[in-house]
């Protein structure tokens, strides 16, 4: 009889901070940027020059802390973790291992058995290292220092999910609490958010954990699933066939679908910790604990409740757009303005989400302005535009934020609601079309919307449909 295994899994989850300036220098932190563009004497390690803690820094790491369900360490202070590294400049990195900023918190997750919580060991801020381009055709690596010292929050949670399923509902959970948090864009193609998955396999029912492995270089939710799948398949082979696993970090490729061994795990005095000697402790003060929590916004369980009371808008609405936080500041602000929250929902969840699919566009791309989106839904209402116009003129202001009103005015596009004309139009659509017309009399309900649809080409769309349709029925 094959046994039953149960796998048991922990992730380190790095996450680049929103700031505009590193973490101890006064360098950018934009993505992109020519390669050592973004660098000084602090962040490419010369000797003497001293680190500045970013304040902005503490703030964030405080907040996603507090979203997270941490105790929050009012001292703490940061370590040196000592390792040599081409891409780390001073042989050292900057962390925290003692007194790290927030300990003991926890997300809730939604499982295929119903709500699960996911603890968090602890949350410590720490600055990123450079990064290392290995040039093929000259057989060399080369350093990038622009990343060198961005901020960076790992957090580390308890080895508590048991399936991909579980890491990916976890590291949704946090993805989106940190976008409302506003903390980081957590986009993981570009490395804003990296997660590293330590796992290991047990017979079920076992109490004792395996021995574990560390994946590196997961930079997509899909790639995270499939080296969780190949790395439980692997240990599992190995402890089916006698042998043991052995604690080392593994590299992910997602190309071959295969991790290959780097280098045998260390252990924390493998770095040499010991407080780092250039910055103070910080003590973070009841009054500016109190001011952080006071400026929390609301995140999206609380959006999700409120939107229905609020809105009146249906679950699955609700719960698409506060899946994007993009999304829902632009519900709201629309809203704001219109006052028509189904009819702005119905916009976002059809054309607005149509036209993204298309373009393969992300929420946070979307760049024209609500007030634009809302004089669509009035002209609409009022009946100035017809549907069909009206989705016509959205994907003009999808694509180039145009101002609704001027273009229907500049384009000649508003519905035709004068009788004598429309009279006149169906009346000589009638006569052009006497099989359709006899077969209406005949009993064919379904010919007058052909004769609808002609009517509409003549007037190139712009007629009343609602019109139409009383006066054909008139005539006929």
């Amino acid at each position: 009889m094959s046994k039953e295994y149960e796998i048991v899994i922990g992730l380190e989850v790095h996450v680049e901070l929103a700031t505009k300036t590193k973490i101890f220098c006064s360098c950018s932190t934009a993505f992109g940027g020519a390669p050592n563009t973004h660098t000084c004497p602090v962040c490419t390690g010369m000797p003497g020059s001293l680190p500045v803690l970013n304040k902005q820094v503490v703030e964030y790491a405080i907040a996603v802390g507090l979203a997270t369900n941490c105790d929050i360490t009012q001292y703490c202070k940061f370590d040196r973790k000592n390792y040599f590294y081409p891409d780390n400049p001073q042989n050292y990195q900057i962390s925290q291992l003692y007194l790290p900023i927030c300990r003991n918190g926890g997300v809730e997750i939604e499982t295929e058995n119903g709500k699960k919580t996911v603890g968090i060991h602890e949350i410590h801020m720490e600055e990123d290292a450079g990064k290392l381009i290995h040039d093929e055709w000259e057989d060399c690596s080369l350093v990038d220092f622009n990343r060198s010292g961005v901020p960076l929050i790992e957090i580390v949670s308890e080895p508590d999910m048991r399936s991909a399923e579980e890491v990916i509902a976890y590291l949704d959970k946090l993805r989106m609490t940190i976008q409302y948090l506003g903390a980081s864009d957590c986009k993981l193609q570009e490395g804003s958010m990296r997660a590293d998955v330590n796992l290991s396999v047990r017979e079920a029912g076992a109490e004792e954990f395996g021995t574990r492995t560390e994946m590196k270089n997961l930079n997509s939710f899909k790639a995270i699933a499939r080296a969780i799948e190949n790395e439980k398949n692997r240990q599992i082979d190995l402890l089916e066939s006698g042998e043991k696993v052995v604690q080392e970090t593994r590299r992910w490729d997602d190309n071959k679908e295969y991790s290959y061994a780097m280098r045998s795990k260390e252990d924390a005095q493998d770095y040499r910790y010991f407080p780092e000697p250039d910055l103070v402790p910080i003590v973070i003060s009841d009054e500016w604990l109190e001011e952080i929590k006071k400026r929390q916004p609301e995140l999206r369980e609380e959006k999700l409740i409120r939107y229905k009371e609020e809105y009146g808008l249906p679950d699955y609405d609700a719960d698409i757009i506060t899946g994007a936080k993009k999304l829902a500041d632009v519900f709201e602000a629309t809203t704001a303005i219109c006052g028509k929250p189904k009819k702005v929902s119905n916009w976002l969840m059809g054309e607005t989400m149509r036209l993204m699919k298309e373009q393969g566009k992300e929420p946070e791309e979307l760049a024209f302005s609500p007030k634009n989106l809302a004089k669509l839904i009035d002209l609409a209402d009022a009946g100035i535009v017809n549907s069909t116009v009206a989705k016509e003129v959205f994907e003009k202001i999808f694509a180039e934020d145009i101002d609704p009103e001027a273009y229907v005015k500049e384009h000649g596009l508003a519905t035709v609601n004068d009788e004598g004309e429309l009279r006149s139009t169906i009346e000589q659509v009638i006569k052009d079309n006497p099989q359709s017309v006899e077969d209406y009399r005949n009993g064919k309900e379904k010919a007058i919307g052909f004769l609808v649809g002609q009517t509409m080409k003549a007037m190139k769309g712009k007629a009343n449909p609602g019109m139409v349709n009383q006066i054909l029925k008139e005539l006929l």
